[in-house]
């Protein structure tokens, strides 16, 4: 049985939708850019399906989960949901078929054993739209490549013919200044243009706290959590 949202959460998370919705128009409009050039990605780890549902009833098509058996459980729950489903978590080698099988969108590639696995589980047909998680300010305690190596990354994923290598993916430290870090993710995706396959179109950044400076820059996927949902309830 489907589990419905309240008609306080649906009340609730639609409010908090107009809201970003609003602000996300605004930040746009003072970069000179349209709306239509952001995708809006509700980050939905931690979060009951009631909630991601109060979320779709509010306009959101886009959802992004971290853990994996949280995310298929979601998934199999949201069949009945028009959604694109993002997996934006840490990727360990035994957990990529799922993830090739049943997500759209991968942002945290960081290893060319993990883009091999993925291209060689997706299913025949499909193919699986993928960003590369770039270490951009080179915090010890996240995951991804470092700018000057992800030229090298981009070069052994771009043949890989079930993987649609569409751009570069961060999450800032937390003493990283918004316009500076997101500035340097987008200069390094320019100068990665001449190398990239055709699609190479993509910028994954900025999350509830900094997603105007991260549109500023030239985001084109914008994660984003708490401003959708409330505080974050903590994972049983």
């Amino acid at each position: 049985m489907q589990s419905i949202p309240t008609a306080a959460d649906t009340n609730r998370i639609a409010s908090l939708v107009a809201d970003v919705e609003h602000q996300i128009c605004a930040a746009a409009d003072a970069a000179g850019r349209s709306r239509d050039e952001l995708t809006l990605i509700a980050a939905s780890k931690t979060r009951a399906v009631p909630e991601i549902r109060a979320a779709g009833a509010a306009g959101i098509r886009h959802f992004g989960e971290n853990y994996l058996q949280e995310g298929m459980d979601k998934l199999t729950e949201c069949t009945d949901m028009q959604a694109t489903w993002h997996f934006i978590g840490a990727l360990q080698g035994n957990k990529t078929r799922p993830v090739a099988e049943h997500f759209d969108w991968v942002h945290t590639l960081d290893r060319e054993k993990i883009a091999r696995r993925l291209n060689g589980q997706c299913p025949e047909g499909k193919t699986l739209n993928v960003c590369l998680q770039v270490n951009i300010d080179a915090d010890p305690h996240k995951a991804g490549v470092l700018p000057d190596q992800t030229k090298a990354l981009l070069g052994a994923c771009a043949p890989l013919e079930r993987l649609n290598i569409r751009g570069l993916m961060t999450i800032l430290h937390p003493d990283t200044e918004p316009a500076e870090g997101y500035g340097r993710l987008r200069e390094l995706l320019d100068n990665l243009t001449s190398e990239a396959p055709e699609h190479w179109d993509s910028l994954s950044m900025g999350m509830s706290g900094d997603y105007p400076a991260a549109i500023a820059a030239g985001a084109t996927h914008i994660r984003i959590g708490t401003a959708l949902f409330g505080p974050r309830k903590p994972r049983q």
